[in-house]
């Protein structure tokens, strides 16, 4: 699985030199399985790279422990907070396919909305089995029977007088 957001959270947290526990704390983990979730964490590969990317600071003493952890959300106006959604691209397009399909060919945007895209484009794509119902079903297979070498053939041509 990528780096999820509460991955993400958990590396910023060890970052600034908070313990395993207190960075799944601040990530949202629950107080009674931090420990667990910390370790878990702290070993996963994608968080791992994650921590090979930024520079961590391992001099700094961690925060005091606080009653309840503050959630810190981003401001609207916060630019560099990641990836957001960009309106304006959005109305370029008029069709819901080729926004799927742009959607899922973006490098840009995050493999889970890539995957979720790929997958509302499939029925536009691909015909599910059965999906068609008793009356196509006995017209397709009349026309199949009909166009062998021992079909019936096309009526003579007539001239108009």
């Amino acid at each position: 699985m990528a780096l999820t957001p509460k991955k993400r959270a958990f590396a910023d947290a060890l970052r600034g030199g908070a313990s395993n526990k207190e960075a799944a704390i601040a990530a949202g983990y629950s107080a009674s399985s931090a420990s667990a979730a910390g370790s878990r964490l702290a070993k996963d590969p994608h968080v791992l790279a994650e921590l090979a990317n930024g520079a961590v600071n391992k001099n700094v003493k961690a925060q005091p422990k606080a009653k309840a952890p503050k959630l810190v959300e981003p401001e609207a106006d916060d630019e560099d907070s990641g990836p957001t959604f960009d309106l304006a691209r959005a109305l370029t397009f008029t069709d819901p396919k080729a926004f799927l399909i742009a959607a899922m060919n973006d490098p840009e945007a995050e493999a889970k909305l890539r995957v979720d895209a790929a997958k509302a484009l499939m029925p536009f794509m691909h015909q599910r089995k059965g999906e068609s119902g008793k009356k196509e079903d006995r017209q397709t297979a009349a026309e199949e029977a009909a166009a062998g070498m021992y079909g019936t053939s096309k009526p003579p041509l007539r001239s108009v007088k």
